[in-house]
């Protein structure tokens, strides 16, 4: 168990932190985790607050990477108003927006996004642990149950055809993207790099400064991504900063 949390209203949480297991994103290290209690109440004020300290959700729970002598896991986030897109993500804009329609739906459980979401880990995580366990109820406590604050699932559909759904919390201060996924044999219209794209203009539209992004892991291939949207921040243990200051040295 570690020293509480402090945050909104001095109210303070317990944070606990798990044993050492393989790391999920980088072969050959592992990786440890700190994590909200469980039993604790989190409103959205709160998860703002911790959101601002590079915590991160999945369903229910609460956490950040803690890891022995590694820091590669970067919480970032972008700032709305400082947002320009490069060549690439003008292309993917112009291209998906005038045929794909974004359509915000409460976070409830319906069987032809769950039958997506199959399908995605089918075909992108064929081997990994949530292909796996890729039943209703796990589906449910990842993306649905309630958590404390509201979830949006971005729809992106194609002539009434889902395709896509970026799931993302609203919070005081921005938008969270949650996890996203989309039909995998539309990869090549980029639907990851366009829901991106749609949860910043959600966040413009809403007035909103921030779209955060969870974690940058620049020797991840599957993470990387992210630094191509700029301006992009990032946090370094003590406050929010540009993301080239962050950058894992052994790469640079």
């Amino acid at each position: 168990m570690n020293p509480g949390f402090e945050g909104n209203r001095e109210r303070q949480l317990a944070l606990y932190l798990t044993a050492e297991h393989p790391c999920s994103y980088l072969d050959g290290r592992r990786a440890r985790t700190l994590f909200v209690d469980p039993l604790a109440r989190i409103d959205v004020a709160t998860y703002q607050a911790l959101v601002d300290q590079g915590f991160r959700r999945s369903g229910a729970h609460v956490y950040r990477p803690a890891c022995r002598g590694c820091a590669r896991c970067v919480p970032v986030r972008l700032p709305v108003g400082d947002f320009r897109p490069n060549r690439s993500q003008r292309r993917n804009w112009a291209r998906n927006a005038p045929e794909l329609a974004v359509i915000e739906t409460p976070a409830v459980f319906d069987p032809d996004q769950f039958a997506l979401y199959l399908r995605y880990l089918a075909h992108r995580h064929p081997d990994g642990g949530m292909a796996d366990d890729a039943s209703i109820e796990s589906y449910r406590r990842f993306l649905v149950d309630p958590w404390g604050g509201e979830t949006r699932f971005l729809e992106l559909r194609l002539r009434s055809r889902l395709v896509g759904i970026a799931v993302t919390d609203l919070l005081p201060h921005g938008l969270s993207a949650v996890y996203t996924f989309f039909d995998p044999e539309l990869s090549a219209r980029g639907l990851g790099t366009f829901a991106v794209l749609a949860q910043i203009a959600t966040a413009r539209r809403l007035g909103l400064p921030y779209v955060y992004l969870g974690y940058w892991i620049e020797a991840s291939r599957k993470m990387a991504y992210k630094a191509t949207f700029r301006p992009m921040e990032a946090w370094d243990g003590r406050r929010w900063t540009g993301l080239d200051a962050a950058r894992d040295p052994d790469l640079t």
